[in-house]
């Protein structure tokens, strides 16, 4: 597929008289995409009942007519005032009780019937009326989903939901106090209508309990947007798309993402790196102004994985953004470079937020491509240059990578439900282990947890999974690689109880963990090769063969044919070893790039993306700094 720019647009925040004159810009800057309308419901509804869609269907005019393809979005993110006097109790409650009030956005709670009717009416009114429309190309749900923590709900709505769930998914009361294990403590229950959520106990909930309320509020998102797809649907054939977010795993996007054509993401890496990312001083200081070097390109490869193969970015960040707590200019080159980064990682469209930075409201301090005075802003010369690169720049056509992590959004409820360890964190795991395979000079494919066919690749990551799917399971045992699964992997069953046998369970694999410790940050278990464990250390009993120890003798990793289980968490040293042993046996070759460096191979092309601050040489190549180029395999 053809590669494009987009832009995110908000023809209502504009005179009318500018809008074609924006039009022509954004056709003359390259830009292909413009979304619009995400956030427009008071505009399109000022009072119930009350449509006007006159502005709206103009808008879509002018830029359809200069030439520019539309991606509508549903404004269900942002209910109007009147639709709270409608619904008094449509609000979410913070996990202390308290209503989460109108003001700014996403003040909803998935759960309650009466808002999701008025989004299934006002997504109808919109499919109907643009669903035809030529100049509508594609479709996004909602807006971010879980942005500022709005997955769960503690509500009265919330509450009667999870019951009716609980009643579903266990029949009998019965059935769900054997599964939880409500013995303990006299935590037993009569009936479904006594069982609260879990929430302002006296002390840490039945972790079972947690848990399924994670589950169910998941579903309750993907129930939420698979009514509005189903309603797109009906009226076009156009694809529909929702815009996740960076480190977001309250919910199950994999789910969302089957009832989807598309997955896209916002991409702000500045942000991120300030606010998303547990990094030493030193390492936010370097990557201040370009972003973490590897979070980029993880979501790249996650949501490529979340659709089915189909990703966008749905905003890119070009300047600086408004919420982190500090907010520095990207270097000249970042927002060239970060597009042409998710371009190596598959993506068919990188979307630019903002076409014009708002003078007004909670984002005027977030930078777009324009000011707020219509004066070109920085990040605009390099939207320009992209658009004239892609021109020329070789189709950048999908391959498989040789390395696949699997990654696993139940796993990150269930540890962060009982962590054990204060810092151990599954999000955290996964990410060291894809940035391990990174420096290496890797490109990395994600997995889903259910994945049944591993061929193809010669190296498969599984950290840290709650269970192991019977799916996943099967293709373990086909696998004729080289896998590495733990720690923590599959010592729990869906229900946070511990199986007997104990785990990890693995068919061939003579091992159990007899028992587990958490490390504070002062206690490190040294290995015999190098590096050391931190976090946490699995103590493994059986007769396995031993590959990696501790310098006690203590077994740190074994193997039984493909399948290695390591049990505990490597720091930086020990991983780069770890996984360099893992890449030789398999026969991947590592290419070990400078720092910062990092490398993305496509069908028929290598990627270099510098994201340090100065150039480095490499594989015969100069590559400037926050600079991204690239040459055939």
């Amino acid at each position: 597929m053809k590669r494009a720019l987009g832009v995110c647009y908000y023809p209502e925040h504009w005179p009318e008289a500018i809008w074609a004159e924006d039009a022509a810009r954004m056709v003359e800057t390259g830009i292909s995409w413009v979304r619009i309308g995400e956030f427009a419901w008071s505009r399109i509804e000022p009072s119930f009942g009350d449509l006007q869609f006159d502005w709206l269907d103009r808008a879509i005019e002018v830029l359809g007519s200069a030439g520019l393809k539309v991606i509508l979005g549903t404004p269900t993110a942002t209910p109007p005032r009147w639709m709270l006097d409608k619904h008094p109790d449509m609000l979410a409650w913070d996990a202390q009780g308290r209503e989460r009030g109108f003001g700014s956005r996403r003040h909803y709670d998935f759960s309650h019937d009466g808002y999701r009717e008025e989004c299934a009416r006002i997504v109808d009114i919109l499919a109907r009326r643009y669903g035809a429309n030529p100049h509508v190309a594609a479709w996004q749900t909602d807006n971010e989903y879980d942005c500022h923590d709005t997955v769960l709900s503690y509500s009265p709505a919330a509450e009667r939901a999870f019951q009716n769930w609980l009643a579903e998914t266990y029949g009998t009361i019965e059935a769900l106090n054997t599964a939880w294990g409500n013995v303990f403590w006299s935590m037993e229950y009569d009936h479904f209508e006594q069982i609260a959520l879990p929430n302002l106990t006296v002390t840490e909930p039945n972790p079972s309990h947690v848990l399924a309320f994670r589950r169910f509020s998941s579903d309750m998102v993907v129930k939420f947007n698979k009514v509005q797809v189903g309603l797109i649907r009906a009226q076009t054939d156009a694809p529909i798309t929702h815009n996740y977010m960076g480190r977001v795993t309250a919910f199950d996007h994999y789910d969302v993402g089957a009832d989807l054509e598309i997955a896209s993401w916002d991409s702000y890496p500045i942000g991120f790196l300030s606010d998303r990312l547990e990094e030493p001083a030193a390492h936010k200081q370097r990557y201040l102004r370009q972003g973490d070097p590897d979070f980029q390109a993880f979501h790249h490869d996650l949501y490529r994985a979340v659709g089915k193969g189909r990703w966008w970015v749905m905003e890119q960040q070009p300047g600086p953004v408004n919420w982190a707590p500090y907010n520095p200019a990207p270097l000249p080159g970042m927002a060239r470079l970060w597009a042409w980064e998710a371009f190596a990682h598959g993506a068919e469209v990188v979307t630019y937020f903002r076409w014009r930075q708002a003078p007004f409201a909670q984002e005027q301090m977030h930078a777009g491509l324009l000011r707020p005075d219509s004066e070109a802003a920085p990040g605009l010369a390099e939207a320009a240059q992209v658009a004239a690169e892609l021109v020329e720049a070789p189709d950048v056509s999908a391959a498989q990578a040789p390395v696949a992590l699997v990654f696993d959004y139940a796993s990150q409820w269930a540890w962060e439900t009982q962590p054990q360890g204060a810092d151990f964190d599954y999000f955290r795991l996964c990410f060291e282990m894809y940035r391990g395979l990174r420096k290496l000079g890797l490109s990395v494919d994600i997995l889903p947890p259910d994945c049944a066919d591993l061929s193809g690749y010669k190296v498969v990551l599984a950290p840290g999974l709650l269970e192991l799917s019977g799916a996943l399971k099967g293709a373990l045992e086909r696998f004729d690689g080289q896998a590495m699964l733990g720690p923590r992997t599959n010592t729990k069953t869906g229900e946070m109880v511990i199986p007997v046998p104990m785990g990890p369970n693995i068919d061939g694999l003579d091992t159990v963990i007899a028992l587990t410790e958490s490390l504070p940050p002062s206690e490190m278990m040294p290995l015999l090769k190098g590096g050391t464990f931190v976090k946490w250390f699995e103590h493994l009993k059986g007769d396995a063969e031993v590959v990696e120890a501790l310098v006690d003798g203590r077994p740190a990793m074994v193997q039984a044919g493909a399948i290695r289980y390591l049990a505990g968490w490597p720091d930086e040293e020990a991983l780069a070893r770890i996984l360099e042993d893992l890449c030789e046996a398999a026969g991947v070759v590592t290419l070990n790039p400078p720092d910062g460096l990092r490398l993305r191979d496509t069908g028929a092309h290598r990627f270099y993306i510098n994201y340090n601050a100065f150039e480095v040489e490499f594989d015969g190549l100069l590559i400037g700094a926050a600079d991204v180029t690239w040459r055939p395999l």
